[in-house]
């Protein structure tokens, strides 16, 4: 019971929590039709976003969240406040919530494009919204920009495609493209939605509970873990299994669409900073790593199985100037390390990006 209870708290901790009194409000964007990369289009598109601090009078203190993949404007959290990395009594704080997270425009909320008629988008859609966004609020330029795993990628993204308009890059746990290990296990938790009745091809009336506990089971119950620190936390391997199950019930009550996980995942698995439009890399990695102008601060568990290190090392390497910090825990939390769920982790995280801050003058 322990162990369960244990799990529920770290488990919200790391999934992006829900809303609460005392946060900032609530705001949305209307755009209107967002085109998109492909070349199609989402009707009627509304960014959801929530802003820390005050906008200075230059409008040159912004600093742009982006959201992870599942997750929403909370999951940096932990970095932004007062006397944290992103001290809200000196940044300009904007939280974005990224296309199908079931609060900017998703084929779950979408009444134009319900389901699965809603267009495949890739993840430099979401920095079209954006920039929307910011435009919108009249900033031109960005302090930095930040986030953790898909938030980190769009990150890396954003200083590849606009690297005149961002000073820094915070990107905790990213990739700088999709490997096939990550694709693996995106399409390992597609198909266990995909395998459950309940699903109907896209059509299902309620969320397929069979099918989405499969899937906890799959990315927070392996993916996002590493197995030493499995091993601390159980060391009578049995009581794995009720974790798991209070694990799947914390995850079901926080609740996400299973078509929006079907978009992400798709956009997820095609990232690839070196196919930017309009840039000359054709495919190369090392040519749009080394475009990067940004000062890049990455962090990163020394075990890692969804977003494995080996990538978050070789993006930081590629980029000029760019330091790479692997957090020094034992046993390694996985892809649990940026997150709230981990006090060590929060500690840390928030220490070298102060300090990378002030190092840039930023």
């Amino acid at each position: 019971m322990r162990s369960t209870i244990a799990a529920l708290l770290f488990t919200v901790s790391f999934q992006a929590r829900a809303d609460k009194p005392g946060d900032p409000p609530h705001q949305r964007l209307e755009i209107g039709d967002l085109p998109l990369e492909g070349g199609g289009v989402i009707k009627d598109f509304s960014l959801s976003y929530v802003t820390h601090g005050k906008l200075d009078a230059q409008k040159a203190n912004a600093v742009l969240m982006m959201a992870s993949l599942g997750g929403n404007h909370h999951r940096i959290d932990f970095m932004i406040g007062p006397g944290k990395a992103l001290d809200t009594n000196k940044y300009f704080v904007i939280c974005t919530d990224a296309i199908a997270n079931g609060r900017t425009t998703s084929p779950s909320n979408s009444k134009a494009q319900h389901g699965l008629s809603f267009p495949r988008f890739v993840i430099r859609d979401n920095l079209t919204a954006y920039r929307k966004l910011l435009a919108h609020l009249g900033i031109k330029h960005l302090v930095a920009v930040a986030g953790a795993s898909m938030g980190g990628m769009q990150s890396l993204q954003y200083a590849v495609s606009y690297p005149g308009e961002v000073d820094a890059v915070i990107a905790l746990t990213p990739m700088a493209r999709t490997p096939a290990w990550s694709v693996a296990v995106t399409e390992a938790t597609r198909k266990a939605l995909l395998a459950d009745p309940a699903y109907d091809k896209g059509n299902y009336t309620k969320q397929p509970e069979a099918g989405w506990r499969a899937e906890i089971d799959i990315l927070f119950g392996l993916a996002t873990r590493a197995p030493d620190g499995m091993k601390a936390k159980f060391p009578s391997a049995l009581d794995v299994i009720p974790w798991m199950k209070g694990l799947e019930d914390a995850q079901l009550k926080a609740g996400f669409d299973a078509n929006d996980w079907m978009y992400q995942t798709w956009a997820y698995d095609r990232f690839d900073i070196s196919t930017t439009p309009g840039k000359p890399f054709n495919g190369d990695l090392a040519a749009a790593l080394k475009s990067i102008r940004a000062h890049t601060i990455v962090l990163h568990d020394r075990l890692d199985l969804l977003n494995p290190v080996e990538e978050a090392k070789e993006a930081a390497e590629g980029i000029p100037g760019a330091k790479f910090y692997l957090l020094p825990f034992d046993p390694p939390a996985g892809h649990f390390t940026a997150s709230a769920g981990s006090p060590a982790g929060v500690e840390f995280t928030n220490k070298v990006v102060s300090e990378f801050l002030a190092e840039n003058r930023l």
